[in-house]
């Protein structure tokens, strides 16, 4: 890890779908490691921050999808940065995941719903500064990140066992 700034980081979480808080896992505090783990890895200095993430249900996520991706399905995480500027002082986006997606795919992927929710924030906060995954480089550089913040935080690599493309 680089060392960084002193600066304040906020993570908002917003429970919009209760059965995320009926699976008896620490949502809160899954997703506050997650974003600060993700800060401090991808960035040298985010400041103070403030971080949006809203635990919500396919429904939700599906009609945000559609109204900004263009893409009429549900999905299992979405971020919506402020700026497109990689990083900014102040808050820096929205994070959204969708718990009927993240549920079947942890049961599909044979992983915890806890570990998955952690991955999900991590590739979230990271899209929120400026990573992304569109070109073969981008996304080999993105994927190495996360599963490095990932096993800072107990969480075996999510990509294991893929084939490769």
């Amino acid at each position: 890890m680089t060392e960084r700034s002193a600066g304040i980081v906020e993570v908002i979480v917003d429970v919009v779908n209760p059965a995320w808080e009926d699976t008896g896992i620490d949502v809160h505090g899954i997703v506050d490691a997650a974003v600060r783990a993700a800060l401090a890895a991808g960035t040298e200095d985010a400041g103070n921050a403030e971080i949006g993430v809203r635990l919500t249900d396919d429904a939700d996520i599906r009609t945000l999808n559609r109204t900004w991706r263009d893409r009429d399905a549900a999905t299992n995480v979405l971020a919506f940065a402020i700026s497109e500027a990689p990083v900014s002082a102040g808050i820096l986006g929205d994070v959204v995941v969708a718990f009927g997606t993240c549920a079947r795919e942890a049961r599909d992927q044979e992983k915890s719903l806890a570990d998955h929710l952690s991955h999900l924030v991590v590739h979230g906060t990271l899209h929120l500064l400026g990573f992304d995954h569109k070109e073969d480089d981008a996304a080999e550089a993105m994927e190495g990140l996360e599963c490095a913040v990932l096993a800072g935080l107990g969480v075996a690599d999510p990509y294991a066992g893929e084939a490769a493309a």
